[in-house]
């Protein structure tokens, strides 16, 4: 007996992407990814971004369709919800097949501004934040940021705000305390040593007059809304109906001497997002109707009307129904979710050989090994998970095998230790089949997040295959 053909046959070999795929190619594909990512600092941008993309691939809105009053084998679709989230769709085929749908969200951790977030204090003037989704709080001090939203203004114009990512714009900063005086903080722990009423976000430090100060209760403060009042004709009232976000002002770098890692504010999640938006584009074939579904809010659990609670691509489906001529499905709507399935894309913790006692280590990904599937998140007990069945990971697995593409599996840390949640969920109970695959990252909810250039590449790759050939 050869026991080295026996373990080569009875064992799980992993094999590494950069023996496989050429380096010109991945350094291309991340190379655009760079664009994207540097672009796209919230939500918004990331779907203003998506948009321009697919609109240069071929793709009209739905209310073009709806002005021709069809839609025929061939053409590209998307439709966007509240200027938050992108649903995009070639029809290819008849919709009661089902769809084959990469699902991923493009919002991220983040500081946001609160309501009425300008303050004095000792004549520095301060923009109150309150932390969105699962941040260290540690993380963001002393670090350059950007600041990025719209405001709503009274006579209901949208003013779009973007300071920071010129190189010739001004940073922001939110102040820390000197190791020096911190020593009451020393036995603190880490969630009661930074307290979030106090990451507030420096804004300037100069009176509006020096020589009417006293007349004046915040003359800094004053100065401020003056800046804000001349660059985008804006009051303090108006930041009431404003969504203004604090990002990293750090843009997308290559790590290590080889240049094999990528690092950037925001991989999770729109590395996944940006991946499965170019594998739809770049699909030739499909045995179904390939779709890509981007939403907003899953930092938060996935509430509200941009979020993935809010199934607001059924409705599209329902439009596209009725457009196809496909008129019997509008009453039953769930023979087309019955058959579609949905990768829920999303990224995993690789191992960081920092911090292996973290992970199950022959359950936990590796960077550079491909596309990770999660059979299953949730916390403990699998709490809040929707736990893909055995049947779906077999389909997935074996369509990966067959065409090449570099897979491995994956948990969210130790069973007790580690958890967390996707969008998977709120799919499978639609009734679709839903599977989780993403890049695995290091430093994942970090302002400042690492990947591996070949994760990213052969993603993009496991998309473009499920969307050609998953359900022959």
């Amino acid at each position: 007996m050869d026991l080295t053909e026996l373990e080569k046959s009875l064992t799980f070999q992993k094999k590494s992407v950069w023996s496989k795929r050429n380096k010109e190619d991945i350094d291309r594909y991340t190379s655009q990814y760079k664009d994207f990512i540097n672009f796209s600092k919230t939500e918004r941008k990331a779907a203003t971004y998506s948009v321009e993309l697919l609109e240069k691939n071929g793709f009209k809105p739905l209310s073009h369709y709806v002005n021709l009053g069809k839609i025929e084998k061939g053409d590209k679709v998307y439709f966007v919800n509240r200027d938050k989230a992108v649903f995009a769709l070639k029809y290819n085929n008849p919709l009661k097949d089902g769809i084959n749908i990469v699902g991923a969200h493009i919002d991220s951790p983040r500081f946001d501004l609160k309501p009425e977030p300008i303050v004095e204090d000792e004549n520095i003037a301060m923009a109150k934040t309150h932390y969105y989704g699962g941040v260290k709080k540690y993380h963001w001090f002393n670090i350059p940021l950007e600041l990025h939203g719209v405001v709503i203004k009274s006579d209901g114009s949208k003013i779009e705000v973007s300071i920071g990512q010129d190189e010739n714009d001004p940073v922001f900063v939110i102040s820390d305390l000197l190791p020096h005086l911190d020593r009451d903080l020393a036995n603190k722990k880490v969630s009661e040593a930074f307290e979030a009423e106090k990451m507030n976000v420096l804004v300037g430090t100069t009176a509006i007059s020096y020589d009417e100060t006293d007349k004046i209760k915040n003359p800094v403060k004053l100065n401020i809304l003056k800046i804000l009042n001349d660059k985008y004709g804006i009051v303090e009232e108006d930041l009431v109906s404003a969504e203004l976000e604090i990002v990293p002002a750090l843009p997308a770098r290559d790590v290590g001497l080889d240049k094999s890692l990528l690092a950037s504010y925001g991989h999770d999640d729109r590395v996944c997002a940006y991946t499965g938006l170019t594998a739809l584009i770049d699909a030739q074939t499909s045995v179904k109707n390939p779709a890509v579904l981007l939403v907003d809010k899953e930092e938060i659990g996935s509430d509200g009307n941009t979020g993935a609670k809010n199934h607001f691509w059924i409705y599209v489906l329902k439009k596209i129904a009725a457009l196809a001529k496909e008129e019997e499905l509008l009453q039953n709507i769930e023979e087309i979710l019955t058959n579609s399935t949905l990768l829920s894309a999303d990224v995993s913790a690789a191992v960081d050989p920092n911090y292996k006692e973290a992970h199950d280590l022959s359950n936990a990904p590796k960077l550079g090994y491909g596309i990770t599937l999660m059979k299953y998140t949730g916390s403990g007990g699998k709490g809040r998970t929707n736990d893909a069945n055995a049947e779906l990971v077999g389909k997935v697995r074996n369509l990966f095998n067959k065409e090449g593409i570099s897979w491995q599996i994956g948990e969210l840390g130790k069973v007790d230790r580690g958890g967390g949640g996707t969008i998977a969920l709120f799919f499978s109970e639609k009734g679709l089949d839903v599977l989780d695959a993403g890049v695995p990252l290091l430093g994942m909810h970090s302002p400042y997040e690492v990947a591996s250039k070949a994760d990213i590449y052969e993603t993009y790759l496991a998309y473009k295959t499920f969307y050609e050939k998953f359900g022959k």
